[in-house]
């Protein structure tokens, strides 16, 4: 089977070899097995929402769309062992059937887990790693055909390496998830002052579970968001909640959107009006229904993790950069925290972190715009996202992370033929 594959956004499109769907972990392992006797690579898609080209190739492209679902639960341990392939918004329900729930996830939800989780997806609160540090035990198939079971306790190294990998160890069947009973969370968003939210920017992040911000550029205008654990009962989820905070938002935002594609001169009145157009409320639900936010205008990102501490002096030299250029972009500056980690390629490894994420619509100019605010993140010891947009090679990331020689030469024993090496990882690796 083969077909033209392109991702969320748009940006990368390609037409691979075979596309090929695997129901079972034994079909892969020949897979691989044949893949190397006839010299090919193999990539493995999620959703399709990374903005890099982590799934691009002129050969093999396998998805796990048919390896879905839960392989085992314990409510008595809270623990749930899935298939890689499963798509988080199915996985919410499906944990929440069983009275239990992830700790905290993203804001999209679109996403395959093993596809999330392997790219450094994360949600925000500075109690929380990212994404990936929820799981408790993984099982992958690497470029040998070979499968291997690890946890902090059973090959610790390989563990902490394949967690955020962008699949480059091996194809990841199974991962075993370590997970709360479930929980209601109260959910607020409000208009703020940028330089009201700064000023109170520890007290925000102390004192919520979770807590992001949104910025319009050329404005002052924030939108706050701030969630925390409850026992009220759910309210203010109706269909009408979904019709006006869903539908009518996108819809105008995207009106907006296509305006400022047309008329790029009005960009930055375009980013003052949504700031001013920001709305109060608030709502109560199950948490895997709070954290998810419906992404219906197209954009293309770029996001980067810096230390903590940098966040204020980073995001003022964004403020002034914007200006200076007059960049025409309203696309609201995405603001969120994590918890440091061990991973290998996490982008907080070894860091408590703050998060930036720049957004610009699909069609209209990026390159100058990220490009300036790269060269801020960078200046502060930033590390991009592994599925969003960047500029970095190999000697970047040596820079960058202390464990990526330990990282490649797991990589060089787990695959020594490099049959999960795409093209445009070879800018990365070598």
């Amino acid at each position: 089977m083969t077909k033209t594959v392109q991702n969320w956004a748009g940006n990368v499109r390609f037409k691979p070899q075979k596309y090929i769907l695997p129901e079972h972990p034994e079909e892969i392992a020949n897979l691989i097995l044949r893949a190397a006797e006839e010299g090919k690579k193999i990539r493995t898609v999620g959703s399709g929402h990374s903005f890099s080209p982590l799934i691009q190739t002129q050969d093999w492209l396998l998805s796990l769309d048919r390896m879905q679902g839960l392989v085992s639960v314990s409510e008595a341990s809270a623990m749930a062992t899935v298939k890689a392939g499963t798509k988080l918004y199915a996985l919410g329900e499906l944990l929440f059937q069983k009275g239990l729930a992830m700790e905290n996830l993203g804001d999209i939800d679109r996403q395959s887990l093993a596809g999330a989780l392997t790219t450094g997806t994360h949600g925000s609160g500075t109690g929380f790693g990212i994404l990936a540090t929820q799981v408790e035990e993984l099982t992958l198939t690497d470029g040998c055909g070979e499968r291997h079971v690890c946890s902090r306790t059973q090959d610790p190294l390989l563990f902490r390496a394949a967690l955020v990998s962008m699949g480059l160890l091996g194809i990841i069947t199974e991962l075993k998830l370590r997970l709360e009973p479930a929980y209601r969370l109260h959910y607020i968003h409000r208009k703020a002052n940028l330089e009201q939210t700064l000023e109170n920017l520890e007290d925000y992040k102390s004192n919520n579970r979770n807590f992001e911000f949104y910025w319009f550029p050329h404005s002052k205008a924030v939108q706050l968001k701030l969630v925390n654990r409850t026992e009220a009962p759910p309210r203010n989820n109706g269909a009408m909640r979904w019709i006006n905070d869903v539908l009518v938002e996108n819809a105008a935002f995207g009106a907006l959107s296509r305006y400022a594609r047309l008329f790029p001169g009005q960009a930055m009145s375009v980013s003052r009006l949504c700031g001013n157009l920001i709305s109060n409320g608030e709502r109560v639900d199950w948490s895997h229904r709070i954290f998810a936010t419906a992404r219906l205008v197209p954009f293309v990102e770029m996001e980067y993790n810096i230390p903590a501490e940098a966040f204020i002096e980073a995001l003022r030299e964004m403020e002034a950069a914007i200006h200076k250029h007059k960049f025409a972009v309203h696309f609201p500056v995405e603001c969120r925290w994590a918890k440091a980690d061990d991973l290998l390629l996490s982008p907080a490894n070894g860091r408590d972190s703050a998060y930036i994420a720049v957004h610009m619509y699909k069609g209209m100019p990026y390159k100058a715009y990220f490009e300036t605010l790269e060269a801020i993140f960078k200046a502060h010891g930033g590390r991009p996202h592994w599925g969003k947009m960047n500029t970095c090679t190999a000697s970047d990331f040596q820079r960058m992370y202390p464990d990526w020689n330990h990282f490649m030469a797991i990589r060089e024993r787990m695959d020594p033929r490099r049959i999960f090496v795409n093209l445009p990882f070879n800018q990365w690796l070598d």
